[in-house]
């Protein structure tokens, strides 16, 4: 699991190979990913928008950018975590991700970006 804090805001993410969707014989792999955002901050926030970085080991990029998350804005309040799962097909066997939420403080409406940790996508045989 990786970890990044912003202003309080901690986003830790675990992944998963899903070698039941993947087809390595058309170079096609997919991993889900498994996100928590904890508020450690003294304000409640909502998650606006995410703007991702994805990254195949061949060097293709790609970017995502939308609102919220898996259909979602979620206000998250002090103390509180968000959690999420969502995934990313790649063209090859070990692939990285990372990018920005942008989140809202609920009390004035100021806006802030929140850093989402690198993190690697490696289909488990890679490991060996």
């Amino acid at each position: 699991m990786v970890t990044e804090v912003t202003a309080g805001v901690k986003v830790m993410v675990e992944t998963f190979f899903q070698p039941t969707h993947s087809n390595p014989g058309q170079s096609h792999f997919v991993f889900a990913y498994r996100i928590t955002i904890e508020n450690d901050s003294d304000y409640t926030i909502r998650l606006r928008r995410r703007h991702w970085y994805i990254v195949d080991s061949d060097n293709a990029r790609r970017e995502v950018e939308g609102e919220g998350v898996v259909g979602e804005q979620p206000l998250i309040s002090p103390g509180e975590s968000y959690r999420y799962v969502s995934g990313c097909n790649l063209n090859t066997e070990i692939g990285k991700m990372f990018g920005t939420y942008l989140m809202e403080r609920q009390l004035d409406k100021q806006l802030f970006y929140v850093k989402i940790p690198e993190f690697k996508m490696i289909v488990p045989s890679k490991l060996n």
